[in-house]
This record gives C-alpha cells, structure tokens and sequence, in this order.
C-alpha cells in the first residue's frame, strides 16, 4: 500500500510515517509534501496513492484547495487541529478525521477502518446500519456553538456542549447549563431549536428543549405517556405525550 502525506509540520509528519509503517509494515511512505501547490503538482505528475493522510492547514493555504484543482481517487485520512472542518472533509474523500495530538490508537483506528470498508465495497455489500447512521450525520447541520448571554451588567458566552436545556418560564425563553445556573436568552425556543443540533438536542414539549447528555432515567407514565428525569432539577416535571413516544426514544435509540 502505497501512501502520501500531506502535512506543512515536517516534525509531525516524519512521526505520522514512521507510525503508519510500525502499525503496517507492508505500507510504504512515498512522498511527504508541505504546501497546497506541491500537492496539485505531485497528485497531476505521479501515480496516485493507495491512500493519503492529510492536515487542512497548510503552509499556503487550506487542503480543500487541492480537490478544486486536481482529481483525488484514493481516499484520504483528515489529521488536523480543527475540529469544525468535518463535513468538508468528509465529502472530499474522508473516510476519516483524527484531531492533532492523534495517538497510535487513533492511526490504527482509521486504518482499521480502511480495511473494512474495502472489504463491504470489494464484495459489494451495502451499506452497513452504522455507516448509513454516519452518513445520514455528516449531512445534519453541526449547530450553534454558544449562546450569548447577559447576566449581572456582563455579556457571556455559554458554549451550547454545556447547556442541559432551554425552557419557557413567563414567557421568556431561559437556559439552564449543567452546573444549574439560568440564563435569559433573546430567541425564542423555536428559533433555538432551529439552531442546535437536532442529534443532541429535542423538543419534548412546548415549553422544554433537552441535551441528550442531560437525559438520566425515562419512566412510563399515566395514559402512556413518559416521565423524562433529567440530571439537575427542573422547574416543573417533565412528561412526553403518548403521541411523541416512539419519536422520542427513537431519537434516544439513533443518536
């Protein structure tokens, strides 16, 4: 197996290939290249690899700037330092993307991978259940990342992660993060939950908005309802209709 690395930090990218050929002796590092302009030229002069391992920052520019001027077969493995490039890069031929500082594991992770999903397609299976569910993910919007809040004559910033979840109260729609301290917002809840993510965050009723992390216990209730306990306490109980029930712990199930 033949493989390129696309990588500006050549310290960096010696590790990356002295690790891929620990982990895959047969594999054979041929080219290690640190610009956007010298990928497009050795991916349009050479052979293409089997596979290649890339970062999105590079010395001149971002990666995706490669797949704008050349044609790249073979798949590609994301190793970078962001975290907000994902869908990105997995329509430009990612089957995976690992975040710097990766470890031994994580290499061997995605090259597992690789093996894999070689053998589903070179026996033409479909797709599997877990791989639809990723795909089916990697077209979701990825949400908003915070909220601004003002509280005591200060504006601040609530990253969305540590939010259990949004409320109505007196018709103002509030936050609680996961150290039970509330928040005013200016959106209202409709507009919140049109934001978030829909895999992490779902509407149970009119007035409550919930992040699957603050989820603890469900409980059946009257008139085939369910009882929602979350992790901290809520102003009022929490209680789906029997009309939202498979909705709902479908949402739990597929997450």
């Amino acid at each position: 197996m033949k493989i390129v690395i696309i990588e500006d930090e050549i310290k960096t990218a010696r590790s990356l290939a002295q690790l891929i050929t620990t982990l895959r002796p047969e594999a054979e590092v041929v080219a290690t290249i640190q610009s956007v302009e010298r990928a497009v030229s050795y991916l349009t002069e050479s052979p293409q690899p089997d596979l290649i391992f890339m970062d999105i920052q590079l010395s001149d520019g971002l990666c995706f700037e490669i797949f704008e001027s050349v044609k790249v077969v073979p798949p590609v493995i994301f190793c970078t330092a962001y975290d907000h490039y994902a869908i990105e890069a997995f329509k430009a031929n990612g089957i995976d993307y690992l975040l710097k500082p990766f470890k031994r594991e994580h290499i061997e992770g995605a090259l597992d991978k690789l093996s894999q999903l070689k053998s589903y397609f070179s026996t033409e299976k479909p797709l599997v259940p877990e791989l639809e569910m990723l795909l089916k993910r990697l077209g979701e919007p990825e949400g908003k990342k915070s909220f601004l809040v003002f509280k005591q004559n200060k504006y601040i910033t609530i990253k969305t992660e540590t939010i259990a979840f949004f409320y109505i109260h007196n018709e103002t729609t509030w936050l609680r993060t996961f150290d039970n301290q509330d928040y005013t917002i200016t959106q209202p809840l409709e507009e919140v939950q049109g934001v978030v993510s829909s895999s992490q965050f779902y509407r149970l009723n009119r007035q409550y908005l919930v992040n699957f992390d603050a989820v603890k216990e469900v409980e059946h209730y009257f008139s085939r309802k369910l009882f929602i306990k979350l992790t901290i306490p809520t102003p009022e109980k929490l209680l789906i209709g029997k009309e939202k029930v498979s909705q709902f712990l479908g949402w739990l199930e597929n997450r």
